[in-house]
């Protein structure tokens, strides 16, 4: 079947799409963004996760003709590029939570790193001065084998207070 989809504003039409497939298969596979990871495939890691219509979901759990019309926004999608340009760096200027990941060491293997990013960048789009109370809560359904969390919440505190330094 063909998946008609907004992927981080730019319509896609995609095609050969098993009815079975999930969201996560057809972004890594069908469209070569690579950025959500597949770790669990059971939603309970939060490796995979993306905006869909605004909201973040775990894209292993949708089925990829669920999102047809809809709109689906990656980790790759966050980036702030020149318009006109695609997807292929150049142009982009990292989203301040994707720098702020970088900065503090929060990424060591980096695979819960997209999931996390989305899920942080979530936060501070709804609360741009969380506490360590609501970024833990905000970030409970991301699991991280490597870091032990708190180079995580030093990137989400350093990319809050960029942010409301810029506003």
């Amino acid at each position: 079947m063909r998946v008609n989809v907004t992927v981080n504003g730019s319509a896609e039409a995609v095609d050969d799409v098993w009815e079975g497939e999930s969201l996560l298969y057809m972004l890594r596979e069908r469209m070569g963004l690579p950025g959500s990871k597949n770790a669990c495939e059971q939603g309970e890691c939060g490796s995979c996760t993306v905006y869909l219509d605004g909201v973040p979901a775990c894209a292993c759990l949708v089925a990829a003709g669920q999102v047809e019309g809809r709109d689906v926004r990656t980790v790759e999608g966050l980036a702030e590029r020149s318009p006109g340009e695609p997807f292929d760096r150049q142009g982009e200027r990292l989203d301040p939570v994707q720098e702020a990941f970088a900065e503090t060491g929060a990424v060591q293997c980096g695979f819960c790193t997209p999931g996390l990013i989305v899920q942080a960048h979530d936060l501070i789009e709804r609360n741009p001065a969380p506490t360590d109370a609501e970024i833990r809560e905000a970030l409970a359904g991301n699991l991280c084998r490597c870091t032990g969390y708190e180079k995580i919440l030093d990137a989400v505190r350093l990319a809050a207070e960029r942010k409301a330094a810029a506003t």
